[in-house]
């Protein structure tokens, strides 16, 4: 599903990601843990076709996101750390502008609309201006823009923060449904516990570098995660 070659990408003097390869297949949830500047948002962003790199490449469904781009990007929905949206719109134009732009018709996007919105109680506010939502809120409806076209893989930064308990606990469930029908999710976090539990492959990366990769069995084997994590940072 996505295929991440020999990645390198450098700002300035200093190599942001070095020389990384990671495989995700279909039906995996896969985490990737690291420090704050380890290199995991620019590897995201470079995998959804935002920031340019040097070295290696990136394949999506077997396309490159170099050479086939509007191919790739028409496969993948991206969730980045900080939901920005257009908060002139309400709820409701922005899921229809987000559904127009991948070609979504009428009734599927209205199934899907009022599925997810339903799942993560936003049903009552699509009405209203994004810019009258909290940050959660704000969360919640990027999410569904991510699942309205039913992508192929779904790439996420960070995406629990601002969730309370309960929508954090819908996410996942709607993480492992989305796998268990065939896609890929390629997500970064900081909350080892929820990766522990979630994820069927992980990734941990330090200063660019990627330090270790496995099934949660193969990385963390008797310790817990957490535990791994810390001694891998030292």
């Amino acid at each position: 599903m996505l295929r991440i070659e020999h990645l390198s990408k450098t700002y300035e003097n200093k190599k942001a990601v070095n020389d990384l390869s990671l495989h995700i297949a279909p039906k995996e949830i896969y985490g990737f843990i690291g420090h704050n500047g380890a290199g995991k948002t620019t590897t995201l962003k470079s995998v959804v076709g935002i920031l340019e790199f040097e070295q290696g490449e990136i394949f999506i469904h077997g396309h490159s996101i170099k050479k086939e781009p509007l191919i790739c990007k028409n496969e993948i929905a991206y969730i980045p750390d900080n939901p920005d949206l257009y908060e002139f719109m309400t709820g409701m134009q922005y899921l229809n502008f987000v559904a127009d732009i991948f070609k979504v018709g009428i009734e599927e996007r209205k199934v899907r609309i009022q599925k997810y919105a339903e799942i993560l109680e936003l049903s009552a506010a699509l009405n209203d201006s994004i810019s009258s939502y909290s940050h959660g809120m704000k969360q919640k409806l990027t999410i569904i823009s991510a699942w309205i076209h039913e992508p192929k893989l779904i790439i996420m930064d960070e995406p629990f923060v601002g969730l309370d308990p309960k929508a954090s606990h819908l996410l996942k469930e709607m993480m492992k449904e989305f796998c268990h029908q065939g896609g890929a999710i390629f997500f970064s976090t900081h909350v080892l516990e929820v990766a522990e539990k979630l994820c069927d492959k992980i990734a941990i990366i330090k200063n660019g570098n990627l330090i270790v990769s496995g099934t949660m069995e193969e990385v963390k084997g008797d310790a817990s995660l957490e535990e791994v994590f810390l001694e891998l940072e030292e």
